[in-house]
């Protein structure tokens, strides 16, 4: 992947997010058992509107992505995320004994996003 088209793998992988999180929703809204609420809320805030908002960095801040802070991102919270989703997904359907990874990757993902932080303050400037 070439670091200049980060930002558009982002928001390419957002609709994905938005697209999956929205059809959860209306799966749950036409059977009536919302009980999947928390992976659809999940899906659409840590999906849709956290990578959408990276993608919008990465624009603005390309050389953001030029760095093994970035890459560190991209890669943590894309391999964290659909496994998270899918743990919990598992947890709320019963598997209780997923909840020790459903934590793990909560943390993971607050590793990566912590990343991101340091990776902008450390890194963008006005102007640029």
């Amino acid at each position: 992947m070439k670091r200049s088209n980060i930002a558009l793998v982002w928001v390419r992988l957002a609709v994905v997010y938005l697209l999956c999180g929205m059809g959860l929703g209306v799966c749950m809204g036409a059977s009536g058992n919302h009980a999947l609420f928390p992976v659809h809320a999940h899906m659409n805030l840590l999906g849709w509107v956290s990578m959408a908002l990276f993608a919008w960095v990465y624009d603005r801040w390309p050389a953001l992505a030029a760095n093994r802070l970035g890459a560190a991102h991209f890669w943590l919270y894309n391999l964290a995320l659909p496994v998270l989703l899918l743990g919990l997904m598992a947890l709320l359907r019963g598997a209780a004994w997923l909840e020790p990874l459903v934590g793990a990757l909560s943390v993971v993902l607050l590793l990566a996003a912590g990343l991101f932080a340091l990776n902008l303050f450390r890194n963008a400037r006005a102007g640029d």
